[in-house]
């Protein structure tokens, strides 16, 4: 397996008509060139918890995702990687033959355990109840929250600023569950917008402000900025929700930038950033960094499921 490259992403300028006329700087941080199935965000916000499993002697991670999940993904090959045993907690029945993203997972040595959608909810799959039950099932695990998002995502976040060597104005990032964001907040003095994935995306406000507050508690780390704000129009409907306009400015970003993006996060980011910069002027005469969180192999889901071509 390739190894995992922290330290020498590159920034790429985008060039586009629209962006010189309002004077503004893109710039993309290509996180996703991290490695090819541990990229982006997943492997910082999974970096210090894998630290700290083995820090509490423990050889397995379990956490938990739906059956296309980036985080499952990244966590198996994680794991794999660096000699950890991973088990996967799955919303929804098992389906035969696995999906592409669930077949690399078990391929890197993934346990699954399916579960049912009710049980799956956020009120149900955290309590102590049902955690015994998984430790009674698989023994004793380092549990990795859905997403990856806790202190331990938060610092390794706050390290992908470290590849940034130019002055700039604004950065950017997509959101699902908040680590990724909060650890940009907590590293950083510039202004910061997060643009969610899920409708009705305000609700990460409370999410990311619990999480620089359990980062700062668990580091001892201070967090002293304030200027950062959620972009929540660019969603398409939801999570893994798409449509033609969105999968064409994908294409075609692709065509002229011969940069992949993804459905879910990146590819709505830039589809807000290209929007905004065009109809209003908020980015006028700004140097913008935005994040490529990774997560290409997402589009394996919307190719099987769909035969969308990206």
């Amino acid at each position: 397996m390739p190894k995992i490259n922290e330290n020498n992403i590159p920034l790429q300028q985008i060039e586009e008509d629209f962006l010189s006329q309002k004077n503004t700087k893109l710039f993309i941080l290509r996180e996703d060139l991290t490695h090819p199935e541990i990229s982006g965000n997943k492997w910082r916000k999974l970096k210090y918890n894998i630290q700290e499993a083995k820090h509490n002697n423990s050889d397995t991670l379990l956490t938990f995702g739906g059956a296309y999940s980036n985080h499952i993904a990244a966590t198996a090959a994680a794991g794999r990687e660096y000699g950890v045993k991973t088990i996967g907690v799955i919303r929804g029945e098992e389906t035969l033959p696995l999906n592409l993203t669930l077949q690399v997972a078990k391929n890197n040595g993934m346990v699954f355990k399916y579960v049912s959608r009710n049980q799956y909810r956020e009120e149900n799959k955290y309590t102590e109840s049902f955690l015994a039950s998984l430790k009674e099932e698989f023994g004793n695990f380092y549990l990795v929250p859905e997403g990856g998002s806790n202190a331990y995502a938060v610092k390794g976040c706050t390290e992908i600023i470290n590849n940034i060597n130019i002055d700039f104005d604004v950065i950017c990032s997509a959101c699902g569950t908040g680590g990724t964001l909060a650890g940009i907040i907590a590293s950083t003095q510039k202004q910061v917008l997060g643009f969610p994935a899920l409708k009705g995306g305000e609700f990460l406000k409370k999410d990311i402000s619990k999480l620089l507050n359990d980062y700062s508690n668990h580091f001892n780390a201070k967090v002293e900025n304030n200027n950062w704000e959620l972009i929540t129009a660019y969603h398409f409907g939801g999570y893994a929700k798409v449509n033609p306009e969105l999968i064409q400015f994908i294409q075609e970003f692709y065509q002229r930038h011969h940069i992949k993006l993804d459905l879910i996060y990146t590819g709505k980011m830039l589809y807000g950033i290209f929007d905004l910069v065009q109809n209003s002027k908020i980015f006028n005469d700004k140097t913008i960094i935005a994040i490529h969180t990774g997560g290409i192999q997402g589009n394996k889901g919307f190719e099987e499921r769909f035969g969308i071509v990206l």
